[in-house]
């Protein structure tokens, strides 16, 4: 087999469509990109057996899928594991994926360690996540667990103390209708959520005013009040007021202010 022809795609200057002759006249054989054509130095005339063949091919799939990883590491920096897949959803086969992982680590492309580095780093900056979260995240991603480990030395206990209080301020601003005792428990799964631990929680909720005003509290007890006014109105007068106690003891109010509240609505 020899090459009669090679002709650039019209639809795409970077690949050419070589011909070639295996005895019964000229054909289409396969098409190559134009650094495959250099890399094997594809020209007409050229002699091939059936080895030289599959080399030729093996290269020019390495080549695609190299070029399909660059576009999708074009948006953004991703994890090794990530590329894989990528190229895996790309139905290329793993002796070429494995080529072309070596190729994009020796050239910095792929950096697991520079990831988590640069991950860790973001969210920080973002002050919504904890180390937990971030871990989780890094390990679903890929990364080994002594670049995770690494990364995360940058999270010191001071800015993870600083960031929950925050986001403790924040859950504290927005809500209204919670009992001093109801509200810390919320801040409190809310912090476990974002990937804090108990040692940085404990320490945020103690840095937490001792409880809220008396004006803060009493408001927050009659809108909880209010609520469960309406859900037990079906009920008789006694049966009605004992339904509410509960409701509003279980919500953390103190028996003081529940009473307070039953004596002033009779």
């Amino acid at each position: 087999m020899y090459i009669t022809k090679i002709e650039v795609q019209k639809n795409n200057s970077d690949r050419f469509n070589i011909f070639v002759n295996k005895g019964k006249g000229e054909e289409y054989g396969f098409s190559v990109h134009k650094d495959t054509l250099v890399k094997f130095g594809l020209r007409k005339g050229l002699e091939l057996d059936d080895i030289e063949l599959i080399e030729i091919q093996f290269g020019d799939e390495t080549k695609k899928a190299y070029n399909s990883a660059i576009e999708y590491l074009g948006f953004k920096m991703r994890t090794e594991q990530e590329v894989r897949r990528h190229l895996r959803k790309k139905e290329v086969g793993e002796h070429i994926v494995d080529d072309v992982i070596k190729q994009l680590t020796g050239q910095n492309y792929v950096n697991d360690e520079e990831y988590a580095s640069l991950y860790v780093r973001t969210q920080i900056r973002s002050n919504k996540k904890g180390p937990i979260v971030i871990q989780k995240e890094l390990e679903e991603k890929g990364v080994k667990p002594s670049y995770i480990k690494a990364a995360l030395k940058q999270f010191t206990k001071e800015m993870q103390i600083d960031i929950a209080y925050k986001l403790a301020g924040k859950f504290q601003s927005k809500t209204e209708r919670l009992s001093f005792i109801q509200l810390k428990q919320k801040i409190e799964e809310t912090l476990i959520r974002r990937g804090f631990s108990f040692e940085i929680i404990q320490t945020v909720l103690e840095m937490m005013p001792v409880e809220q005003s008396s004006d803060e509290e009493w408001g927050a007890l009659i809108k909880q009040a209010e609520k469960a006014m309406k859900r037990y109105d079906r009920f008789d007068g006694y049966t009605k007021k004992q339904k509410l106690k509960q409701s509003l003891f279980r919500k953390g109010f103190s028996i003081e202010l529940i009473e307070r509240y039953i004596d002033e609505i009779e």
